[in-house]
């Protein structure tokens, strides 16, 4: 019995690599304009529509941080489809508190996020970044600081919320181990 020349697989196809194929691979290329990247990663064109972008990595962050869910609705429906999606997965959010699951990319819920934004951080930012940032803003906003003055007290307030939000995050985290 002779073996073809070249091949290592003693007539048992299974055992061939993958790049034993010779037709041509299908790759779908970025759908951004002038992107010479493959576009494997999915975007919707528009909410509640079944169409997508298929954008490069890079290109789908850009995307993605410029989209809007609430996009052309009043407040009202924002509010009503906010509520809707909150029931529907009350559930998980629930198994958030036991490890489960959590909102986004697994790391801060959305008030944290909101608490980072009054700090102006980065949403990896860790806990000594949050008490730094907060000792420098609330030094410059503080009643003692600036007293009688309306908007600092509002702003100290802001910061006070944002603060106590991140420093129950950062015990539960230290809790659950």
């Amino acid at each position: 019995m002779s073996r073809a020349k070249g091949k290592n697989d003693w007539g048992f196809p299974r055992w061939r690599g993958y790049e034993g194929g010779r037709e041509a691979a299908n790759i779908r290329m970025c759908d951004r304009v002038g992107c010479g990247e493959p576009g494997n990663c999915p975007a919707p064109k528009s909410p509640n529509s079944p169409d997508r972008w298929y954008f490069c990595q890079a290109h789908a962050a850009e995307y993605n941080a410029g989209w809007d869910y609430f996009a052309g609705l009043d407040k009202e429906e924002a509010a009503q489809r906010e509520q809707a999606e909150r029931q529907t997965h009350s559930g998980y959010n629930e198994s958030a508190f036991y490890g489960w699951a959590s909102s986004g990319d697994g790391t801060r819920s959305r008030d944290e996020m909101r608490a980072l934004e009054v700090l102006e951080l980065e949403p990896d930012a860790d806990f000594e970044a949050v008490k730094k940032a907060w000792r420098t803003k609330a030094k410059v906003v503080h009643p003692d600081v600036r007293p009688n003055d309306e908007e600092a007290a509002k702003a100290f307030h802001a910061l006070q919320l944002a603060y106590e939000v991140l420093r129950a995050a950062e015990e539960r985290r230290q809790w659950r181990g």
